[in-house]
């Protein structure tokens, strides 16, 4: 646990192959995976408003939600600045839920942590990194509505999963909310 955040819920990994990389997990007995691709998504890349295109997906083991991101296009986010320093793909963030994100940075900045802010989705996301000893990005992810939504619809997803049986599904999010496909 990370006396700075508390409990880590999520490891990310950015990859250059989504297909790959779920395997990849599969083939451990992590899964099934739930994929969704965001298309002109936005969000702030080093306070410059941003749109790029990704594919994501996310399994559990455990209480530990792993996601694998695929950067598509030519635009510039936190994940294809990965890929270029790390063209294999590799551990790219850590995840914490936290109430409030303005909140959190301000605890932080008391505390005279210093951390940059180098990716941000409003009031829902948001990616760090230490000033002093850059590395792996800490996501902090505000508990809202969606987000708490889309993490139970993921674990109870995989919940009795027998390691076969539709190992890959897409999330249906025609109703404005996920839904995890029958397996």
């Amino acid at each position: 646990m990370s006396v700075l955040f508390g409990p880590t819920v999520q490891q990310g990994y950015v990859v250059p192959d989504l297909q790959a990389a779920m395997r990849h997990w599969i083939e451990r007995g992590i899964g099934p995976f739930f994929f969704e691709e965001l298309r002109g998504y936005t969000g702030l890349y080093q306070n410059e408003e941003t749109q790029f295109d990704l594919d994501a997906a996310f399994a559990y083991s455990g209480d530990q939600q792993i996601e694998v991101i695929q950067p598509l296009g030519s635009a510039t986010s936190i994940y294809s600045r990965f890929l270029e320093q790390n063209p294999l793909g590799g551990l790219q963030h850590l995840a914490f839920w936290v109430d409030d994100i303005e909140e959190t940075l301000a605890r932080l900045d008391r505390m005279g942590k210093q951390y940059v802010v180098a990716q941000r989705y409003g009031d829902r996301h948001a990616y760090l990194d230490s000033v002093d000893v850059p590395g792996i990005m800490i996501q902090l992810m505000a508990h809202n509505e969606i987000n708490d939504e889309l993490f139970r619809v993921i674990q109870k997803g995989g919940e009795g999963w027998d390691g076969v049986k539709s190992p890959i599904r897409k999330i249906d999010w025609s109703t404005g909310r996920p839904i995890a496909p029958a397996p």
